[in-house]
């Protein structure tokens, strides 16, 4: 049984609800907001906590405009594994 364009992306769209609901929390008193290099990093390493194949990046920025999701515009912050995953692997390695 070969799946419909409609079902991959209804998939896909639960897959970014689930990484939302995962990985980000409302903050109205966030003094900055996540821009978009964070929010997709923040994406990748919910993947890869939660053993996941990242869709593809148009397919993100797509679901986010589609949830009204702006980087930059939004009072998301980071939370949970994925939060500390990114946040691990950006920070600069000190000697």
């Amino acid at each position: 049984m070969t799946s419909t364009h409609a079902e991959e992306a209804s998939l896909a769209d639960s897959q970014f609800d689930q990484f939302l609901q995962d990985a980000t929390a409302l903050d109205p008193a966030a003094g900055t907001a996540l821009g978009r290099n964070r929010l997709y990093g923040l994406y990748t390493s919910w993947c890869f906590v939660s053993q996941g194949v990242p869709g593809p990046e148009d397919a993100f920025w797509a679901a986010m405009k589609q949830k009204g999701i702006r980087p930059g515009r939004t009072r998301l912050r980071m939370k949970g594994p994925a939060a500390t995953d990114y946040i691990l692997s950006t920070y600069p390695e000190t000697v």
